[in-house]
């Protein structure tokens, strides 16, 4: 009798662990395509804003649109953050760059991860960033001021009613260790 609810446990250990590794998988190897695609059709995050190589030759059109930017700053952050230029027209299928001003107001060096957001959400997808900051974390020196480029263009194909679009960027602590510890009181 007692054989027996062994070998059943030992079955539903087995079938746990398969089930646990193909979870695994699919989080590692499904989820982030699908994630992506998922960002595409949506146009939520970064995901769903194309990222081109090198600007491709666009035909130009005389149709300009305008472009406002926001810059917010999470509060765990101490950074002053602001663009440039806080309106802009773009004749759509031409590059275009826009400029941001960030600031460390911490006395040592912290690192900072930018994260975008274009409304509409369908314009998203006609955005296309050939240079911008928000590729990679950027860090800044005690008390360092920094202009930060972004160049782009509105891709010919955007939807004739969009006529206005706001480019939102938000900067985040970037959970680096070193940086969290720096900023830690008591380290």
């Amino acid at each position: 009798m007692n054989a027996q609810p062994h070998k059943s446990h030992g079955r539903l250990i087995g079938k746990l662990a398969v089930m646990a590794v193909a979870m695994f998988a699919f989080g590692v190897f499904g989820m982030p395509p699908l994630y992506e695609r998922f960002c595409e059709i949506t146009g939520i995050g970064q995901a769903g804003v194309r990222v081109a190589e090198k600007a491709p030759l666009m035909r130009a059109e005389d149709r300009t649109v305008k472009l406002r930017f926001d810059a917010t700053t999470n509060s765990a952050l101490p950074w002053q953050f602001r663009p440039v230029t806080q309106l802009m027209d773009v004749q759509v299928g031409m590059p275009a760059e826009a400029a941001y001003e960030v600031s460390n107001l911490e006395s040592r060096e912290v690192i900072g991860r930018a994260v975008y957001n274009v409304s509409p959400p369908e314009a998203s997808l006609y955005f296309v960033k050939t240079e911008c900051f928000c590729f990679t974390a950027q860090g800044l020196d005690a008390g360092e001021q920094k202009v930060m480029p972004l160049r782009f263009y509105i891709d010919p194909d955007l939807p004739e009613e969009i006529e206005e679009l706001t480019l939102s960027y938000t900067f985040f602590l970037h959970e680096s260790s070193s940086t969290i510890a720096q900023l830690t009181p008591g380290h």
